[in-house]
């Protein structure tokens, strides 16, 4: 079976989490400020904060910005529910904007359609690596509407021959196995405002002022409080210490899944698909090679998707559309054609970083056998 996605692990992240161990220090310590510092001299990004997942990460950014009841947090239905739901958690309402025909993204015309007095930041989404055009968006907000990047998909695309990371107050990461770079899970959120990171990593531990790396490292007793409302969003040393390992892979990881990603466009060119490339104003990382089935239903895709699995090839439906979720029924929004395309007529191929050009080959062959009369 040809998985959908397989993370590039070895000997060396057992090592280090194995060292992490033995260490003593497993909790959020000294290895996640050194992973921290790393992100940080990889991204182009000022501060960066680890914490527990992507989804966490979205949370804290947006209470970060005071999003709270009675604002509105524009943002993709196109996209992970996680997106979607961050904003709820603060309290405020999501409001879905319509995304690009060729991109998935969002563009500064969908948000300018949905802009209302109430809107206090727009959620943006680097779908499956993709890079929004930050430049369009930016100028389609009006003072005082905050961006927030999630590119959770997104470590090791570029912007402008600039990181994602290093080009917005706040931008959050993933570290989910089906990312380039894993933890087995985590996240980061990079920050440009020092005094924001510094109240971020508070918030991280339950608002504590003083953190456990600050308590050890003192030669006198220590005595915390909690200022404000907080949360267990931890990253573990453990975790940190394999992260560390699989950030300095990640210019070998972004250069196979291109080639991968290459190659694979050569061999669908044919096929009748619509292949994803790079937008002008950047480069993917290819988190995720998403084809497209002119005419195709999400009935028929799934079809498809089942007589590849027979043939011994996972395949994934692309990205999910949150307001077409029972999590948002009644959610009001406006027309969403070209979300609702791409959640009916995408789906995600195998690719990984030790896949084999045999590999490719099945995949393709059983996706060629799978569409063979329905495109």
């Amino acid at each position: 079976m040809i998985p959908i996605i397989r993370p590039w692990l070895g000997p060396e992240e057992a090592r280090a989490a194995h060292d992490a161990i033995l260490s003593g220090w497993i909790a959020q310590g000294p290895k996640v400020r050194e992973f921290e510092a790393a992100f940080c001299t990889a991204t182009g990004c000022a501060h960066a904060v680890a914490v527990s997942s992507a989804t966490t990460g979205l949370h804290l950014a947006l209470h970060g910005l005071g999003v709270g009841p009675g604002d509105e947090v524009i943002c993709p239905s196109l996209s992970f529910i996680a997106t979607a739901n961050s904003i709820r958690y603060c309290g405020a309402t999501p409001i879905f904007a319509d995304v690009d025909p060729v991109t998935q993204n969002l563009s500064g015309a969908s948000i300018a359609a949905v802009l209302t007095k109430r809107t206090k930041a727009v959620l943006v989404v680097h779908q499956a690596g993709m890079p929004c055009d930050l430049a369009d968006i930016a100028a389609a907000l009006p003072g005082g509407v905050a961006v927030v990047e999630d590119a959770a998909c997104a470590i090791g695309s570029t912007y402008r021959g600039a990181p994602i990371g290093s080009h917005s107050p706040l931008v959050v990461f993933s570290f989910h196995p089906r990312k380039l770079v894993t933890c087995g899970e985590g996240g980061m959120v990079a920050v440009r405002d020092g005094a924001l990171a510094e109240r971020l990593r508070r918030l991280r531990q339950h608002a504590m002022t003083v953190n456990d790396v600050q308590r050890h490292q003192s030669a006198t007793f220590l005595l915390e409080q909690y200022d404000e409302l907080g949360w267990n969003y931890r990253m573990t040393d453990i975790q940190a210490a394999v992260g560390l390992v699989q950030l300095a892979k990640l210019p070998a990881m972004t250069e196979r899944r291109r080639a991968l990603a290459e190659r694979y466009t050569a061999a669908l060119a044919g096929v009748g698909l619509v292949l994803p490339t790079d937008p002008p104003w950047g480069t993917t990382n290819y988190q995720s090679y998403c084809v497209r089935i002119p005419h195709a239903t999400a009935a028929s895709r799934n079809d498809i998707l089942q007589a590849m699995l027979d043939k011994g090839v996972m395949g994934k439906r692309g990205i999910m559309a949150a307001h077409l979720e029972p999590a948002f029924a009644g959610h009001p929004h406006v027309p969403l054609p070209h979300s609702e395309a791409w959640a009916a007529d995408s789906l995600v191929l195998p690719l990984y970083h030790e896949m084999t050009a045999s590999d490719q080959d099945q995949v393709v062959a059983a996706l060629q056998s799978a569409t063979r009369g329905r495109i």
